[in-house]
């Protein structure tokens, strides 16, 4: 919602500076970075300050203290000078009277209210604005407590940020953070400055950096019942900032107090003693913690040889991960034929991580995580990971809180799908904190392997340890020497995961589809063409089509269905591979129902949609929600599959909508329904050496039954006939891709 007094600082700033600073802002009357960054550019011009620039910096700072240390109604150098400071009180929530150019009482009154919600009031007492309020008024912090999304503000960290602003705003490097009630990466960044501080750090030598002086520092303060003072004060906010429960900020060390610590102690895997210790001080302040501790779990891309097992085993580690594959182009990191026995055979226990190019959000997908989760749950069984195996998916890079909404939640969302469908394995995550929290509390995962060791990344700072954290990485160490040296990254282990120290047999991988070879889509294009043209399927049109419906209602033709089956390949051949039948199979009828969808399809959609009718034929393989139904119960009950088993009349509404709506489970749906097409006929389940007449019959049921009131359905089996021809050119082209 547009605000006037926004849109009145917006106009102002633009009529004003326009042609002076460089920008123009959008006249909307919503306050954002882009109007805070123009009044900064104001402000630099009326400083005479050149160029302009977005940021407050130092020599902002350093201008501004120089001319005008305190500002008020004797020291505005002029009205538009004041004007900035009462744009910058609309934008900011306070009020600024009327844009008069006059530090009014108005004015005053909203600039010492300001200060008291940062808590500088003490510091900086009546109402002159000074440098370091300025500055923290031509930015987006809020100093009230706000929610954001489902995530409220807390007044017990509003009471710790208002604190900190108080006590150490005087200093040179410490600058006015917000007071939202929110842990984040200036809160962080400020505790470490307060802690330098409070050692006795000189300005320009305090950096808010968890170093050696710092380090050292801290051991010098064990704190214990009875303690008071400072460093209390700092430690209750430590535990609060970390969502420590049943825990006041105070500077007295109580009895209550030391028993949330040895709570804090046990959950994140220290020594327990109820005592502010050094090794509590660094898991509260940073997330990697006390870097020297030692740590059962590591994960390495280094093959374990027998020599390299005995060195980590007697550095004391029995959980080791290792990578299911390698990514194309990059190290070889994949576990080796063998390793897996030595592993075990040194009593080590495995824990299996699966990685390909998750570096970026642009990766993350629901389709590739679709996608991943059955390229795992492949590789798993390759390497011989039994049942209840845990496998990490990980999110190697600092996502940001937008980019796990968009992005890294629908990539779990289709992890999650397809490894608990199609697998009995388990799902964790690795990844930073707020990652790893924010996929568990969708139900995507159940254990996380923090990448704590990353401790700049934003979803690191300011967050807690998660709940379900089963390995937490805090640094890369070298172990052994000669042939058993190895560099590894040390994990302190929950006990949440054992990972697995028995192993079945390498699954056989000998004859099964591979993704389609790229070199040969020009000729496969051709022949599919040909064929369709040959049993009277035009390139486009026909089936009723007029060239209008055809226009507006967007047709697909041969090419087109074509394309739209071939960059799915990645998924017909995931689920040709998890059942150990032919990708052409399923492809098949999905490619000829894409191609055969004409007006009728689409008004019989509109019809379920509207409420017309309750079931149809739908999406990519044209299938009736309660024949998906069908489908999916007989995978269900024989075991191909997990699920519920689901109900016609509950559940026909939710299907047809997924049919409709999600290609993948759509595509799916046709994998399960050529399985169950064969159980229908009486015929064995599809496998890798079916034959053409009993793949015919299976495509022929797609249709329909093959008798109807005793007779053979001519229908059906004509539709068998037909795809047969198409089936044999798709597996002509994936055979040449297998045999490669």
């Amino acid at each position: 919602m547009a605000d006037e007094y926004v849109l009145r600082a917006q106009r102002f700033v633009n009529q004003t500076y326009g042609g002076k600073i460089g920008v123009t802002v959008e006249e909307n009357g919503r306050t954002g970075w882009s109007t805070m960054y123009a009044l900064t550019r104001a402000l630099q011009w009326e400083l005479g300050i050149s160029p302009v620039a977005d940021s407050f910096g130092p020599t902002t700072l350093r201008t501004l203290t120089q001319k005008f240390p305190r500002l008020n109604a004797d020291t505005v150098p002029s009205p538009d000078f004041c004007r900035i400071i009462q744009a910058a009180m609309y934008c900011k929530g306070y009020d600024g009277g009327d844009l008069d150019g006059v530090y009014n009482a108005t004015v005053q009154a909203g600039i010492t209210r300001l200060k008291q919600d940062m808590g500088v009031d003490g510091v900086y007492p009546g109402s002159d604005l000074t440098p370091k309020v300025f500055k923290g008024l031509l930015n987006m912090d809020p100093y009230v407590v706000v929610r954001y999304g489902d995530r409220p503000g807390d007044e017990d960290v509003r009471a710790i940020q208002r604190w900190l602003n108080g006590r150490y705003i005087h200093r040179q490097d410490f600058f006015v953070m917000p007071c939202d009630g929110h842990h984040s990466r200036d809160v962080a960044k400020s505790m470490l400055f307060a802690i330098q501080y409070e050692l006795g750090m000189a300005d320009g030598v305090a950096n808010g950096s968890f170093g050696p002086a710092t380090q050292a520092g801290l051991r010098q303060h064990t704190l214990t019942v009875g303690s008071t003072g400072t460093w209390v004060n700092l430690f209750t906010a430590a535990m609060i900032l970390n969502q420590r429960p049943h825990v006041a900020f105070s500077g007295t060390f109580t009895s209550d107090l030391s028993s949330a610590v040895f709570e804090f102690q046990d959950f994140v895997g220290l020594s327990v003693n109820g005592d502010g210790d050094y090794r509590t001080w660094a898991s509260l302040l940073i997330s990697y913690g006390d870097q020297s501790r030692p740590g059962a779990a590591c994960d390495c891309i280094t093959t374990i040889t027998a020599a390299r097992a005995q060195a980590l085993t007697s550095a004391g580690y029995v959980y080791v991960g290792r990578y299911l594959c390698n990514v194309p182009g990059g190290r070889d990191k994949m576990i080796k034929p063998g390793e897996l026995q030595t592993i075990a055979s040194n009593g080590m226990h495995c824990f299996p991580i699966y990685q390909t190019s998750s570096d970026g959000a642009s990766y993350f997908t629901y389709n590739q995580g679709t996608r991943d989760g059955l390229d795992a749950i492949d590789w798993a069984k390759y390497h011989g990971f039994k049942d209840g195996t845990r496998i990490y998916f990980a999110v190697d890079y600092d996502a940001y809180d937008h980019e796990v909404t968009s992005n890294i939640l629908p990539h779990f969302r289709g992890i999650s799908r397809a490894v608990l469908e199609n697998s009995r394995y388990r799902v964790g995550i690795y990844g930073p904190r707020n990652v790893c929290r924010r996929v568990r509390e969708a139900g995507y995962t159940d254990a996380s392997f923090v990448s704590d060791m990353s401790s700049g990344f934003s979803g690191n700072l300011g967050f807690p340890m998660p709940g379900d954290w089963a390995f937490d990485q805090i640094a890369t160490v070298s172990v052994g020497s000669g042939a058993g040296a190895i560099e590894i990254d040390k994990n302190i282990a929950s006990g949440r995961d054992i990972g697995q120290n028995s192993f079945d047999p390498g699954a056989d991988i000998a004859g099964l589809d591979v993704d389609f070879n790229p070199a040969y889509r020009d000729a496969m294009l051709g022949e599919v063409r040909s064929y369709l043209e040959s049993i009277g399927v035009p390139e486009t049109g026909g089936d009723g089509w007029t060239d209008t419906d055809w226009a507006t209602l967007g047709g697909i033709s041969n090419t087109k269905a074509f394309e739209l089956v071939v960059s799915a390949d990645w998924l017909f051949t995931s689920l040709a591979r998890q059942l150990r039948l032919r990708k052409a199979l399923i492809q098949t009828p999905v490619l000829w129902e894409l191609r055969k969808l004409n007006p009728l399809d689409f008004a019989a959609d509109t019809a379920v949609k509207t409420g017309l009718d309750d079931d149809c034929s739908t999406g990519w393989g044209q299938i009736f929600a309660w024949v998906a139904i069908e489908a999916r119960n007989h995978c269900v009950r024989q075991g191909i599959i997990n699920g519920q088993i689901l109900d016609r009349g509950q559940d026909l509404d939710a299907v047809w909508t997924q049919l409709n709506e999600d290609p993948i489970y759509n595509m799916k749906t046709a994998a399960y329904l050529t399985i169950f097409n064969a159980h229908q006929i009486g015929h064995p389940r599809p496998g890798l050496e079916t034959s053409d007449s009993a793949s015919e019959l299976l495509l022929a049921r797609y249709n329909g039954p093959l008798i109807v009131d005793g007779q053979p359905n001519g229908p059906a089996l004509e539709y068998g006939r037909q795809l047969l021809g198409l089936y044999r050119v798709l597996e002509k082209y994936y055979r040449l891709s297998r045999n490669q």
